[in-house]
């Protein structure tokens, strides 16, 4: 057996790491090179490499593109409408007080599906910072629970970016991964929001050092007079668009299983299921989601205005689609040369379940460049063409794995550790570490335990 093919994916898994890590090359062509590198020690011809990269890139976006596409359009009018804001609103409602960190928890846990997860914690950190009013409510705690809420889902609910570009590295049914993600990120939460609690306990007299004690009463005042001149959507309204494709995605994933049965078998072309069929399609249910937004939602907005919202949300999602497309490039690469086959054979062989293997690397490319969906996706497109290859392996659990692993330890290289820091007035490094290092840590560790029941079920 040549050991070419593998030391060539080792060579072109560390120009990767030094071009990120120590370069100005920007990873989507830094995965580029990587799978070039791939491609020909893995003995492919040059033409050959070329082909592959531009047929795996092309394969992967028409998978998955347009869908990633619609979630953000979709997202960033939930965004600008005020739909997330009376989302958090109606839950601090329902749950009470003494329990706005479950609220603010569940809040983030819905809101970041289709919102990234950054601009979020924008929007909602205001209501965060209100609840705090006369320091009755620990800020640490009410900060974490909605930030830890958020990330989770971030990290494992399509149609966010990350975990739809894994599914579709895997070839994983998207509604599968929706189910799965949300499930799995449930214990997450939880384990989050206690931690929030206990920093209350850690913290007791926290105060952001740009805010003083008697600010907290003139900020509460302040936001809910705004609030109050804000018109805002109803509850119902704001739930709508994330509701309905996740719903009509489920139905679909549902009769898909009912006509396994041997009761259904051979009434595909029935009219019923032809219809959700049709509609639970990932293109076609978030298109309805994206139709339901603009018209609900900003229904007194101009034409213009509805298309430039629609447009910003999809710049911001311009670089996570060409990320996603190289991810699925390196993969191809690997499944084409057959280096997969020659590295599943080595794992398999390993005293551990392979469905791990995305998992230790997108850990490992986590703490080493810090963006949460570039080392689920680098870890899917290494991982997914070896894992492939190996018998009795589910791949909906893999791909689970994969966004589960990159949730380790957000520190300095991770955009929203300085987002959750700055925004709640943390300057000490230790203190921000135990704000949002370990958060997202026992998120990582609980999605872990997760992972691992979940293969033992499926």
């Amino acid at each position: 057996m040549s050991y070419i093919p593998i030391i060539g994916l080792a060579v072109a898994i560390f120009v990767l790491i030094f071009l990120v890590l120590r370069t100005r090359v920007h990873v989507l062509l830094a995965m580029l090179i990587a799978a070039a590198i791939a491609g020909l020690s893995g003995g492919l011809t040059a033409v050959e490499t070329v082909g592959v990269i531009t047929k795996g890139f092309g394969s992967t976006l028409g998978s998955i593109g347009i869908v990633i596409g619609l979630g953000v359009m979709m997202g960033r009018v939930l965004e600008v409408s005020g739909a997330a804001e009376q989302i958090a609103y109606s839950f601090i409602r329902w749950l009470g007080k003494k329990r706005e960190e479950w609220a603010l928890a569940i809040t983030g846990y819905i809101v970041s599906i289709p919102i990234f997860v950054d601009s979020a914690f924008v929007i909602l950190y205001p209501l965060a910072k209100a609840l705090a009013k006369n320091g009755k409510r620990n800020l640490l705690t009410l900060g974490v629970a909605l930030a830890g809420g958020l990330v989770v889902t971030h990290h494992t609910v399509p149609p966010t970016p990350g975990p739809l570009g894994v599914a579709g590295i895997f070839g994983v049914d998207i509604g599968a991964m929706i189910l799965a993600g949300m499930v799995l990120a449930i214990p997450c939460v939880f384990g989050i929001v206690l931690y929030a609690k206990w920093l209350a306990v850690k913290y007791p007299e926290f105060i952001p050092e740009e805010i003083g004690s008697e600010d907290l009463k003139e900020i509460h005042a302040r936001y809910m007079e705004d609030k109050a001149n804000k018109p805002l959507p109803s509850l119902l309204l704001s739930l709508l668009p994330i509701v309905v494709p996740i719903l009509l995605i489920f139905i679909n994933a549902i009769n898909g299983l009912i006509l396994k049965t041997e009761s259904y078998q051979g009434m595909e072309n029935n009219f019923y299921f032809q219809t959700f069929e049709f509609l639970g399609a990932p293109i076609i249910a978030l298109s309805i989601s994206v139709l339901i937004a603009v018209y609900t939602l900003m229904p007194k907005a101009s034409k213009e205005e509805v298309i430039d919202r629609m447009e910003e949300g999809l710049q911001t999602a311009g670089i996570i689609l060409l990320v996603t497309g190289a991810g699925g490039a390196l993969g191809a690469v690997l499944r084409d040369s057959g280096t997969g086959n020659i590295l599943a054979e080595h794992v398999a062989s390993l005293p551990i379940t392979p469905v791990l293997i995305p998992f230790i690397i997108a850990t490992l490319v986590r703490v080493i460049q810090g963006s949460g969906t570039v080392a689920m996706i680098t870890a899917a497109s290494i991982s997914a063409p070896i894992i492939s290859q190996i018998p009795d392996i589910n791949l909906l659990v893999a791909a689970q794995a994969a966004t589960m692993g990159a949730l380790f330890f957000g520190y300095f290289n991770d955009s929203l550790y300085w987002v959750v820091n700055r925004m709640m007035g943390i300057k000490d490094v230790k203190q921000q570490m135990m704000v949002w290092s370990i958060p997202t840590t026992i998120a990582w560790a609980i999605g872990l335990v997760g992972v691992l029941v979940l293969d033992v079920v499926l």
